[in-house]
């Protein structure tokens, strides 16, 4: 669906950042975790949900839920989405939403200014 950025340009250039594995909310707040977490840590918070990986989401199909055991890698994205959401197949305007949602979190995170 879409890259995690890993530079961004500035006045002198291109700075790399650190990778990141990143969590959107239902909120469109960015959660940046620069050390290995477990799907299960953020799901403790976050009980009505499900992690979902940027990686995985495409039109017409599930969204395949991160596993609570697994480890959210380093350079992706994921966004919290509800359970009652588990079933319904992502539409064009769904996958758009969660476009828009990354586009301004990473817009308006401390992190990447």
């Amino acid at each position: 669906m879409c890259a995690s950025c890993r530079s961004k340009r500035s006045r002198g250039g291109l700075k790399e950042w650190p990778p990141t594995a990143m969590v959107i909310d239902l909120e469109g707040k960015l959660q940046n975790f620069s050390q290995p977490i477990k799907a299960s840590e953020i799901l403790s918070q976050n009980p009505n949900c499900f992690l979902g990986s940027s990686e995985t989401m495409f039109i017409g199909s599930h969204v395949p839920q991160v596993p609570n055991n697994e480890e959210l890698q380093l350079g992706q994205i994921y966004f919290l989405i509800p359970i009652s959401k588990s079933r319904t197949p992502l539409s064009l305007q769904d996958l758009c939403a969660l476009a828009i949602k990354a586009s301004s979190a990473l817009d308006n995170s401390q992190f990447f200014r």
